[in-house]
């Protein structure tokens, strides 16, 4: 049995999580804190979620992860069979991951837990973000789905990934840079997933847990 390792108000453990459910794999969870512990620095090198423990070993890293779930299990793809369309998928996961998220991570601390963000990292997220969104929008299809008429493994990242990137923006700066984009409707959409509801109402039971934790 395989067994999902981190917590639910995380978006990239929802991203494997949503992708083992749109599979049909069976899998435990085991509620684990970010807590750098030297028990958790054992199981995940960098002390990072998720990570997933098999019959081989642990895995660590979201897409690491998933690229893991398509090839053992792949009754139910996640990826076009077309080798050029699987990479079109994996380039707006990329895109979503390392240019737009991980950007607005650094808004994160103010947006979110009471912190504060220098005037000069905000300027300088915001230009990236603005930059990075236009270079995003020449790629997503949005028809439904982020890569086209299929749900993919990059649904199961955009699903999470791109409502906190608009909420964090509105947030910090007052609009959202994604507004161009029909993010909303989109969320909308893969919200009447059953997949996507469970995912949901575990991830609002567990950020009522960590904001308890934080405080």
């Amino acid at each position: 049995m395989l067994k999902l390792c981190g917590f639910a108000g995380s978006n990239y453990y929802n991203k494997v999580k949503l992708a083992l459910l749109e599979k049909g794999v069976a899998f435990e969870e085991e509620l684990v804190w970010t807590d750098r512990s030297p028990e958790l620095l054992a199981r995940s090198p960098l002390g990072k979620i998720p990570f997933l423990e098999t019959e081989h070993g642990r895995l660590c890293e979201s897409q690491v992860i998933i690229d893991y779930l398509e090839s053992a299990f792949p009754e139910k793809p996640l990826l076009p069979s077309d080798p050029f369309s699987a990479a079109k998928v994996r380039e707006l996961i990329t895109f979503m991951e390392l240019h737009l998220e991980l950007v607005a991570r650094d808004l994160y601390a103010e947006a979110y837990f009471g912190g504060k963000v220098s005037d000069e990292v905000k300027a300088r997220t915001q230009k990236l973000l603005t930059r990075n969104a236009k270079a995003f929008a020449k790629l997503a299809k949005f028809s439904p789905y982020v890569a086209g008429a299929e749900f993919t493994m990059a649904d199961c990242a955009g699903v999470f990934h791109l409502p906190i990137i608009s909420m964090t923006s509105k947030i910090i700066y007052g609009e959202d840079v994604l507004a161009d984009l029909p993010v909303r409707e989109y969320t909308k959409m893969l919200g009447e997933r059953a997949t996507v509801q469970r995912v949901n109402a575990d991830r609002k039971a567990n950020q009522e847990q960590m904001m308890k934790r934080i405080k």
